[in-house]
């Protein structure tokens, strides 16, 4: 007996079950640390911690520690995970880091101390990282480097010391010693001024490769000679200098060796500064390979001297800039590329820009306003690219007026545009490589062969134009295309016929998205070279082997998002041994038993299928969205001894139906014989006689049986089947219950008639059933004179009933009816009880 409070010896011992079995589960719970790759990457972030967690193998490569609570990094702190290679201390409340902190971790490569308030860094902090190349001290309260203990970090590539309050860009000497440093970020600090001697540690040694970042600082000035001599690969100036001093400022750059400079604003940062007359006069003394002006505004028409001291600069990108007119171009000018994205043109300004005469690449993108095309290219025989993407343009004639004497250009971008009538005059640009002119509705291609004089063309986009393709030689001329890009377009009865037919080069085809229906025979037949081709998300029921055995040297093959139920055996064969990558997801897969092949063909070819996480089953439904390679094989495999039980179950169930079917009107009788029995007592004898007679035989019935017997003296109540059934009830239990069970005796008429009778011979069954029940004499039978004799021995159980009983025979003679009705009425009498009315009678 417990003691009163305690739990039972049961309830204990299912507790320590539960706690046993949860006991792993709490833990998996519990454990603070999520494992990225197994025993190499953790992130344990949110901890409330002092060491690296428990939970943490010493194989350990990466751990993120960043939003925990570390406070303080003291000696030998890592010392459990000597094989990190990256280190996230993010947000960690770090505000001291002791010498030797990190001495053990002679493999890390970066350390990422984003936001941490670092009060105290030791001398000897940094020791022991002598593979360290990338070093984050961004938002770290840094207000200068000599304070920096990283001057032994000579394999130091990337410093960031964004987002700081530093206020002096004078490099300390320790600098000179870092010769691998290619990123040094001052983004977002404090500093408004660079001297003479700042950049001094820059100098010694060849930095050609160092990025230098002072954007989002408040430089007031930069004094002379402070860049003087210094090689960078770039140097941004974005929102660094003070709109006013600007132009001063950029006279300090003088002497600077340059690979790209980069000046100008944020567009976030609230009013772009204004350009104005002279303002980058101060990069005349400045040697640059490419110039970045971005998000500057107030442009007036007079702007001259836009390009006056970077005319020889190779490459030029003017960003968002409030520009409506090209300025002046110097004469001589050396620009091979230029770039004039997200500015203010309303029509192309061909003809200043064709004073580029050395110009080889002109980008004019993303211009909202840029919408006409009626200046001219003239004279610009180096020009090689023209991208004209992305911008509003709509013209009527493409594309030979607008490049007159442009004999070099190969590539021409027309792409994400209104509206182009393409008319087949490519005449000045005949030896074009690449035309793109996807997204922008195109008026011709598909209506009459506008690609005639492209024999050079090798790359051709119309995806997304609008184009129907009707005529058959819509791609004649196109001789040496190797890239063809169709998506989203149509063709004429959603057909592809012999469309390719002069495209014997063809390497790549795309063709998705064209509401096909079907593919003539002969649509691939000159595509011998295709290597990759890209049929999906149209409409095709079938991959007929006969439309695809040309393509043997392909590669890749997309025919997703089709109506595809099965890959067939004969479509399988045909594809051709060089294919790599075939992707035939999101069909409508049938998954029944009769495509096992298929099924075991998809498990076998996991290295050829792409995206199979999206083949699914369509059909049946109640395998519906099953993955393919995950289904079920076993589940079409059925076993000997299952075939053989239910073949026996079958052949069972076969012999039950025919039983059933043959001996139905049997059974049912017994089933409604038994049912009426029980109540045949409460039901009494409400007939003399049930006749059972062929309706052919019912005109004897009535007049020579009938009459007499209810009209005679005593009156017999006989029960006829077309005078005393109930209406909608089921026949059979009509002649069970109101013919059987409620009468004295059966009068079975025999006939010819009777003889080939399925329902007379059925009563006559259920009356010797009846008789055998009623254990009574009860049946009285009576054979009319023209019953065949012979036909009458056939009926076997008719004529053996026959011989064991006395029956009566009806002969059209007084003598022989006198007879018959005196063994009649005879017969009838026995056992019938009188009631008042008949005693009257009698």
């Amino acid at each position: 007996m417990p003691r009163r409070g305690a739990l039972p010896v049961g309830t204990l011992l299912v507790l320590l079950q539960l706690a046993f079995v949860l006991s792993p589960l709490a833990g998996c719970l519990l454990d603070p640390c999520l494992e990225i790759t197994p025993n190499t990457t953790f992130r344990c972030t949110g901890l409330n911690i002092s060491g690296v967690p428990d939970g943490v193998p010493n194989t350990t490569q990466s751990l993120d520690l960043s939003f925990s609570n570390l406070k303080s990094l003291g000696s030998n702190y890592f010392a459990s995970v000597p094989e990190l290679q990256f280190l996230d201390l993010s947000r960690c409340h770090i505000h001291t880091i002791e010498d030797n902190s990190f001495v053990d971790l002679h493999r890390l490569s970066t350390l990422v101390l984003t936001a941490n308030s670092l009060q105290h860094l030791g001398k000897a902090a940094f020791h022991g990282l002598t593979s360290l190349k990338k070093l984050v001290l961004v938002e770290t309260n840094r207000t200068s480097l000599s304070e920096l203990p990283i001057g032994h970090l000579h394999t130091l590539e990337e410093l960031n010391l964004g987002h700081n309050s530093i206020t002096s860009l004078r490099l300390p000497k320790y600098f000179t010693n870092m010769t691998s440093l290619r990123h040094l970020s001052f983004f977002s600090n404090k500093i408004t001024s660079i001297s003479r001697g700042d950049l001094d540690a820059l100098r010694e040694g060849n930095r050609l490769n160092l990025t230098l970042v002072l954007s989002l600082n408040s430089i007031k000035s930069i004094e002379p000679g402070a860049f003087a001599g210094i090689h960078l690969a770039e140097l941004a100036l974005r929102s660094a200098l003070e709109s006013s001093m600007m132009q001063t400022s950029l006279q300090g750059l003088a002497g600077l060796q340059v690979s790209r400079l980069i000046v100008g604003a944020f567009s976030d940062r609230g009013r772009q500064q204004d350009f104005e007359g002279g303002l980058l006069n101060g990069l005349c003394q400045v040697q640059m390979e490419e110039f970045v002006l971005i998000c500057l505004r107030g442009f007036e028409d007079d702007t001259d001297t836009l390009f006056s001291c970077v005319g020889n600069v190779s490459t030029i990108r003017l960003v968002n800039l409030g520009l409506e007119e090209i300025s002046q171009v110097p004469v001589g000018s050396k620009v091979k590329q230029l770039e004039c994205k997200k500015c203010g043109f309303d029509d192309v300004p061909a003809l200043k820009l064709s004073l580029f005469k050395e110009l080889r690449v002109l980008r004019i993108t993303k211009n909202r306003s840029l919408k006409n095309f009626e200046q001219k290219f003239e004279g610009l025989s180096n020009l090689e690219v023209i991208d004209l993407s992305e911008n509003r343009l709509t013209f009527s004639r493409c594309c030979s007026p607008q490049f007159q004497n442009c004999p070099n250009l190969k590539h021409l971008n027309l792409s994400f545009n209104s509206y182009i009538r393409l008319t087949g005059d490519f005449i000045n640009v005949e030896n074009l490589l690449y035309l793109d002119l996807q997204h922008t509705t195109l008026f011709g291609p598909g209506s009459y062969p506008v690609f005639l004089s492209l024999q050079r063309l090798i790359y051709l986009d119309i995806s997304h134009t609008k184009t129907k393709v009707e005529s058959q030689c819509t791609f004649c001329g196109l001789n040496s295309l190797q890239v063809l890009k169709m998506a989203g377009n149509s063709f004429a009865d959603n057909k592809l016929a012999n469309n390719f037919k002069n495209l014997s080069h063809l390497h790549t085809l795309d063709i998705s998205s064209c509401k096909l229906e079907h593919v003539d025979q002969s649509t691939f037949h000159a595509l011998s070279e295709l290597k990759e081709l890209n049929i999906s998300n149209n409409k095709l029921l079938t991959f007929d082997p006969g439309v695809y055995q040309p393509l043997q040297a392909l590669r890749v093959l997309d025919f997703s998002r089709n109506q595809l139920i099965v890959l067939l055996d004969s479509a399988r064969e045909t594809l051709p041994d060089s294919l790599l990558l075939l992707d035939i997801s999101q069909n409508l897969f049938d998954c029944s038993c009769v495509y096992l092949d298929f099924l075991e063909w998809v498990k076998e070819k996991q290295e050829l299928l792409q995206n199979k996480e999206l083949m699914l089953c369509h059909t049946p439904s109640y395998v519906a969205n099953v993955s393919l390679p995950r289904f079920d094989l076993s589940s079409c495999h059925i076993s000997a001894g299952k075939i053989s039980s239910s073949v026996v179950v079958l052949l069972f169930v076969v012999v039950l139906l025919f039983l059933v079917y043959k001996y139905y009107f049997q059974l049912y009788y017994s089933v409604v014989l038994l049912s009426g029995c029980k109540h045949y007592a409460e039901r009494g004898d409400t007939y003399d006689a049930f006749v059972i007679h062929s309706s052919k035989d019912q005109e004897w019935v009535t007049k020579e049986l009938v009459e007499p017997l209810e009209g005679g003296r005593p009156p017999f109540h006989l029960c006829l089947y077309y005078r005393d059934f109930l209406p909608g009830v089921p026949i059979v239990t009509n002649i069970i219950q109101e013919g059987f069970l409620s009468s004295r005796n059966v009068i079975a008429v025999i006939s010819a008639d009777f003889l080939e009778s399925k329902w007379c011979s059925f009563e006559f069954d259920i009356a010797q059933s009846w008789q055998l029940v009623e254990g009574k004499a009860g049946i009285i039978m009576i054979v009319l004179e023209n019953v065949n004799k012979e036909l009458l021995r056939q009926r076997l159980g008719l004529s053996r009933y026959l011989r064991r009983n006395t029956y009566l025979e009806w002969k059209n003679k007084e003598i022989s009816k006198h007879i018959f009705w005196r063994q009649l009425t005879g017969v009838l009498l026995e056992g019938k009880n009188w009631n008042h009315e008949e005693t009257k009678l009698m």
